[in-house]
Parts: structure tokens; sequence; C-alpha cells
């Protein structure tokens, strides 16, 4: 009796043990989330293809017209790439970004004790059911902020960037022009350009000029007039400081007054390099057909500032430019870059060709590429200036006739 209870017992579990198919060993794999093993790709019934809408539609425009993915989004696009098992992977939420709460977590297993992996190959720190424990942030608040001041991203001088604001008759005197990006940032300070015209001249000859330099970023004061000793570029820069203290000004706190430069024509010139030695807010000046008619100002500049001139080969200005230039008193870093191969009938030292105009106009680009480098920061400038291959040393003048001729000194 016993053996015959024992064969049906036998039987029994046999016949059990058969019926633990496929079907079961299917159903425990599809209980880790639906994520391939081997291939890495979202299966049906997964949410996270939500952080591709986030990236294409949920950044904010930026200055240059580019979509600014949000650190949300960047924080989804950083989650792990073709994992090598579904235990690896974290449950994703409905963002496609790692939950900041212990609610959005999955329980930790023994089987899923593995680091997250970003596409980097660097391993990200585990994240914990604990609320105690450091949670993933994804607020936009701890972005790191752009260092220095703005500039436009593009970084052709030779072309206009950005639209830009031109107001005339306006500034501490009524009668200057004040022009700007139309865009101004919210996270970078602006720089400050002084625009001074040539003698007897209205600063709205010099608009190609003015609207250059704000496409690049900065803010620029054209004054009425030039009398070539600051006594009209200091009011200017004082009336641009009373606006950055405006709350109701729309260049309220927008402007670095520690980063302006200074630049004209002719008497513009001689103002804009007396600026640069009186004034303890122009860090930088860079004359337009000109140079001290005593030929010493330039050796007067204060340590810590630089200076440059534009000029052309058959201007008038040209004697001064170069006498102030090689007087040997000069010791902080200066420039002196002549336009040569023009096509004209002014004429200087047996050289016919680009003439007192030649600075605002055909050469401008010096001007601003002078001005992105040392207000805005941006050094690789300094080979476009500095050395013997340079574009500013021995280029083509780009959309002219001609080739720059430049010289560089104490750098």
């Amino acid at each position: 009796m016993k053996s015959k209870l024992l064969k049906t017992m036998v039987l029994a579990s046999s016949l059990a043990f058969f019926n633990c198919g496929d079907d079961a060993v299917t159903s425990a794999i599809n209980n880790y989330g639906g994520l391939s093993s081997s291939s890495g790709e979202v299966q049906p019934g997964d949410d996270s293809s939500s952080s591709t809408s986030d990236v294409q539609g949920g950044g904010e425009l930026n200055q240059q017209g580019g979509t600014e993915i949000s650190s949300a989004a960047e924080s989804s696009s950083a989650t792990v790439q073709n994992p090598e098992s579904s235990a690896d992977v974290a449950a994703s939420s409905s963002s496609g970004v790692a939950p900041a709460s212990s609610a959005g977590i999955a329980p930790a297993s023994s089987s899923s004790e593995a680091k997250v992996e970003s596409s980097s190959s660097e391993k990200a720190p585990v994240v914990s059911s604990s609320s105690s424990e450091k949670k993933v942030e994804s607020s936009s608040s701890e972005e790191a902020k752009p260092k220095g001041v703005f500039l436009a991203e593009g970084k052709d001088e030779t072309k206009d960037q950005m639209r830009v604001k031109y107001i005339e008759r306006t500034g501490h005197d009524g009668g200057g022009i004040l022009a700007y990006p139309e865009q101004l940032s919210n996270d970078q300070k602006h720089a400050v350009v002084v625009w001074g015209p040539g003698g007897s001249t209205e600063p709205g000859a010099y608009g190609g000029m003015i609207r250059r330099l704000a496409s690049h970023g900065f803010v620029v004061i054209a004054l009425r007039e030039s009398p070539g000793n600051a006594s009209q570029g200091k009011p200017a820069l004082d009336w641009l400081e009373k606006k950055n203290k405006d709350p109701n000004d729309p260049l309220y706190n927008k402007l670095d007054m520690t980063k302006v430069g200074c630049s004209g024509h002719s008497m513009g010139g001689l103002e804009s390099e007396q600026m640069v030695i009186q004034d303890s807010r122009v860090i930088t000046a860079m004359l337009n057909n000109s140079g001290d008619l005593g030929h010493s100002a330039m050796s007067k500049v204060p340590q810590g500032k630089t200076i440059g001139i534009v000029y052309g080969e058959g201007g008038m200005e040209r004697p001064n430019a170069e006498a102030d230039y090689n007087n040997p008193g000069v010791k902080v870093p200066a420039c002196l870059i002549k336009m040569t191969g023009g096509q004209g009938n002014e004429c200087q030292q047996g050289e016919c060709g680009w003439g007192h105009g030649s600075g605002p106009w055909g050469g401008m680009a010096a001007t601003v590429a002078w001005m992105r480098w040392h207000l805005g920061g941006e050094d690789f400038r300094k080979a476009d200036f500095v050395g013997t291959s340079g574009r500013y040393i021995n280029g083509e003048i780009i959309g002219e006739r001609g080739r720059w001729k430049g010289t560089c000194k104490n750098f």
C-alpha cells in the first residue's frame, strides 16, 4: 500500500514539473521594466521618449536665435546608452529625468546596485530611495553663469551679427547716438564703446561703424563732437552710468563699466586717446586715422591699458600716427595698423591710396576685432595682431582693395 502511494506522489510531481514552461520565464523578464538587455532600445510601454520632446520644444530662444536646453533636458540626455542589462537602469519618470523624490525611485535590490553610467562612461552616484540621501537636482538656477561680457555668437568682424536699436539725438548733450543689441543679455553684462566723430562731422556719418560695433554685443555711445581732450567722452560715460543704475531704463544693470573702450575718427581718435589716458573706466582705445600732433600722447597711456591706431597709407594723419607710436616712451601694449594698396589720390611719403577716411569705413573690421579682443576677452585674436602672419599684420582687407600691414610691441 505504501509502495503504491509513493509511486502516485512521484508521478504527480513529474507532471507539475513539465507544466512549468516558457510562459513563466517570459513573464519574469517582462517584470523588469520592458527594456531589452541586448540592444538597449526602449520597448513599448516605456515613457522615456517624453525627454526628447523636452529637448526639441522646451528650451528658451537665446540671444542668437539658437535653443538653450534646460538643465532638466540635459540631465535626461545623460541617461544610460545601450545598458548591458535591464537591472542597470533606474526606472524613468514621465519627463525622462531621474525623480528628485524617493517616491519615484524603484526599490533597490541586490541585482540593481550597479551605478548608472552616462554616455561618457563616467559613473553617476547611486540614487537611494531614502529622502535623506542626495537627490538628483535639475534646477536651472544651478547652471554656471557665463563668464566675461556678452558678445554676439557670430565672430566675423567683417559683418553685422545682431539686430540693434539705434537711437539718435540722445546722450548727455542730446546730440549723440546710442546703439545696442535689440536682445540684451540676461546672463552677462555688455561692454561699452565710446565713438568720437571727426571734426565738424555729425556722428550719423559713422552709422555703419556704430551699428557694426553694437551688432557684436557692445553698447555704443557716439558723441556729438570731439574736442580731442576727453571733455565730451567723460560726461558721456557718466550719462551711461546713470542709465545703468536706473531701474526704469532698458540698460538697467546691463553694463560693465569696467570694460570700456574708446574709438573715433581723426579728432575723435584724439578724444579716444585722451580718454584712455585720463579716465580710469577706459581700458583700451583704437584710433582711426589719427595720432597725437605732439607725438607724445601714446607714451602717457597708463600701465595695464592698451592702444592701437588704424591709418591709411596716403592719409594726412600718417606722420602723426607713426611718430606717436614710435615714441620711445611708449611702454604699454600698442599696435600700428596701416591700410595699403588702396585706390585714391591721397599721398604721403611716396605712397598713394587709402586716405584720411579709410579707418571708419573700409577698415572698420580692425576696430571691431580689437574691441572683441580687449573688451570681450577673445584672446585668440592676439594672433591676428601680434606676430608676423596674422590677419592685421599681413592679410587681405576683406571685401576691400589692398592689404593690412601691421606691427605691435610690448605684448
